[in-house]
């Protein structure tokens, strides 16, 4: 079986390639700027499904002749041959409908903010395709033979709660249950994990047909509960730290504690303006010097790293500083490319 893309004109290329942009466009963007995987997986999702909006209006205006996903869902009895392997992957940012998108994103955006907290970007990526895979291939494993396309991230998203419940079983994070409150994540975790066997086994036992994949969330959800011990090892959190969740003071004092002892002494380095041929600054001296004196500390540091970049501004392109809080410090960079001012 070869890929529906030998066929295709211009408007489904142009889909294709303005899918695969706004799904990586959000990637490169926390990437570049150090911020959260977690939200730009969430709007990866989200803007996936607008493009799956858009080319259903085109369909209806006739500028689309064929499905522009056929190569990207999961479908079962193809998944075997190397050539669609892909599609156990690229079928976590298709959604069926509205509903189908917005339950997932909803897990992706309460759950991975604070599990992104816990075990850092890079490791929470990889928790997060560890769910995508074990999902899609748990419902390759049952439905070996099935014809009928999946996909959703629903996998990654029951994911996100196994590896919060192997981690971190005694946080409490905001999450809609009954209400928008703080709910312990052993509660939230096992509470899905439940009905989704008790969705499972009914489906099974009742012999009815159904168009959720109970087995792609189990899998997913089993997936990264087993991984995540290796997954967080020498991460910046210890596994079962009881500290009221990522969101709470005491572990606001524990990430401080941690950024401590991460931080490199900045009596040991050139200020970034001489080191980039650059005159310093006069208006800065004063607080670079109480930055060097003051700054062991990580609160410390960083109040005097805020008000060093409100003084100044980029020295290549003249735009403002901006202070990034991260593991290891804080540091000061050009707010419109952090490549031109970065220190340190």
């Amino acid at each position: 079986m070869g890929y529906a893309m030998s066929v295709f004109g211009i408007a489904e290329w142009f889909l294709l390639l303005l899918w695969f942009a706004v799904l990586i466009g959000p990637l490169i963007y926390a990437k570049i700027n150090e911020t959260s995987y977690a939200l730009s997986l969430t709007v990866s999702v989200l803007f996936g499904y607008v493009i799956q909006v858009v080319c259903t209006l085109f369909a209806q205006w006739g500028l689309v002749e064929y499905w522009v996903w056929s190569d990207f869902v999961l479908i079962p009895s193809r998944a075997s041959s190397p050539l669609w392997i892909h599609t156990l992957f690229s079928a976590g940012f298709l959604h069926a409908d509205a509903l189908h998108v917005l339950g997932n994103t909803v897990i992706l955006a309460l759950i991975g903010i604070p599990l992104e907290q816990r075990l850092g970007g890079k490791r929470y990526l990889q928790i997060y395709f560890i769910g995508l895979f074990g999902g899609s291939f748990a419902w390759y494993i049952f439905n070996s033979a099935s014809n009928t396309p999946s996909l959703g991230a629903s996998g990654a998203a029951f994911g996100l709660l196994g590896a919060y419940l192997a981690g971190w079983p005694r946080d409490e994070i905001p999450f809609p249950l009954i209400l928008i409150r703080k709910w312990p994540v052993t509660l939230i975790a096992l509470l899905y994990f439940a009905l989704e066997i008790m969705r499972a086994f009914d489906a099974m036992a009742l012999g009815k047909g159904t168009n959720v994949a109970h087995m792609a969330h189990l899998g997913g959800f089993v997936a990264t509960y087993l991984a995540l011990p290796l997954v967080a090892k020498g991460g910046p959190y210890a596994l079962g730290v009881n500290d009221g969740g990522p969101v709470g003071q005491s572990s606001l004092s524990l990430r401080m504690k941690q950024m401590k002892s991460s931080m490199i002494s900045l009596n040991d380095l050139p200020d970034p303006w001489s080191a980039g041929g650059f005159e310093l600054p006069k208006n800065v001296k004063e607080t670079l010097q109480k930055l060097r004196d003051s700054g062991d500390e990580a609160e410390t540091r960083i109040a005097w790293m805020e008000h060093l970049a409100n003084q100044s501004e980029c020295p290549v392109c003249g735009e403002g500083i901006g202070m990034v809080e991260r593991n290891d410090g804080p540091t000061i960079q050009c707010s419109k490319k952090p490549h031109h001012f970065h220190w340190p």
